[in-house]
């Protein structure tokens, strides 16, 4: 791979392994919460099955029950008020006097009047056929670019053309598939809008502009420039889709959370009002029943703070590889 051209994907420009990629953005949230509970509750069984066996005997002998879902009865009341108030105020921040509504509704008109002129023809409404439609323009353009040099006598200029515009047509056709059956609302919109490295593109057009200005004539550079008109626009669209998916995810994981705590506070009080003091005989296979009924129960407690860890997870990892915009690759990877 030269530095003209670039893998197709995020995760083949950042060299990270699919597995990875999978658990920090592709897979949903519920699943990533479904296996972060199951993991933490295995592994607080056999703790207390393997490496301290003596735990029915503490449990029953003490009051390690009552102070244990005690704090958590505490700790989700206080986690699930201050998750919903963040969210809240992050969302607040899209309310405002008639003035300042007037003056963003201006904005988005101006922005998508010149959408418009980009693509030629009505902005799309829906966020993923806008970015498709942009893609279009990009590649495109990028076919008049290879078209405009073709007689050119510059064989390096030729070269780098042909093989930047393979790589963008190569990237924009993955890109355009996976924006095909996406729907805003699903991650699927975003994910695929990360895959187009926009950035190193713009870079790609620039340094070729600069390069070799004095062989293009005027055609080349006013293709040239529409390129870098379009892939400019493809930035804050994406930066556009972002917000509006983050301000998305935060209401999900309010609402999930505030349904999560409800059967976390029964499940703390229950065992605080009937489980605490007693003593459970028996075993199944092969751990204490009173092992069981705690891991279990502390693992129903902590579902609202996995349901916080797994968006976190995501959002995290969407912001740190969209810090910036424009042609500015901030990761040891080519865009």
């Amino acid at each position: 791979m030269s530095d003209v051209s670039t893998e197709n994907t995020m995760r083949e420009r950042a060299g990270e392994s699919r597995a990875k990629l999978w658990l920090l953005l592709g897979a949903n949230r519920l699943v990533v919460t479904g296996a972060i509970a199951a993991a933490f509750f295995a592994l607080f069984v056999l703790f207390g099955a393997v490496i301290y066996p003596p735990f029915r005997s503490t449990v029953t002998g003490s009051d390690t029950i009552g102070t244990m879902f005690s704090t958590m009865l505490s700790a989700v009341i206080t986690g699930v008020t201050l998750v919903v108030t963040i969210s809240q105020l992050v969302i607040s921040q899209e309310n405002g006097p008639l003035g300042d509504q007037h003056r963003r509704m201006s904005d988005t008109m101006d922005v998508r009047a010149f959408v418009g002129e980009v693509i030629g023809e009505t902005t799309p409404s829906d966020p993923s056929t806008l970015l498709r439609k942009l893609i279009d323009a990009t590649e495109a353009r990028a076919n008049e670019l290879t078209e405009s040099v073709a007689d050119s006598d510059n064989e390096t200029l030729r070269r780098e053309v042909d093989e930047f515009t393979d790589s963008l047509t190569g990237n924009s056709e993955i890109v355009k598939d996976q924006l095909e059956d996406a729907e805003f609302g699903t991650f699927g919109v975003l994910f695929a809008a990360l895959n187009f490295n926009y950035s190193w593109k713009i870079h790609q057009v620039e340094r070729i502009r600069d390069k070799h200005g004095d062989d293009l004539n005027r055609k080349t550079r006013e293709t040239l420039e529409e390129l870098r008109t379009a892939l400019s626009m493809f930035g804050p669209v994406r930066e556009h889709v972002k917000t509006l998916y983050f301000q998305w995810a935060l209401v999900d994981l309010s609402q999930l959370i505030l349904y999560a705590a409800i059967p976390a506070l029964l499940v703390a009080g229950g065992m605080l009002a009937f489980v605490k003091g007693q003593s459970f005989g028996g075993a199944v296979l092969g751990v204490s029943t009173i092992l069981w009924i705690v891991g279990a129960a502390f693992t129903v407690t902590l579902i609202p703070f996995f349901l916080f860890v797994s968006y976190v997870l995501r959002v995290a990892t969407v912001a740190k590889r969209t810090l910036a915009i424009g042609p500015v690759v901030l990761r040891d990877s080519e865009g």
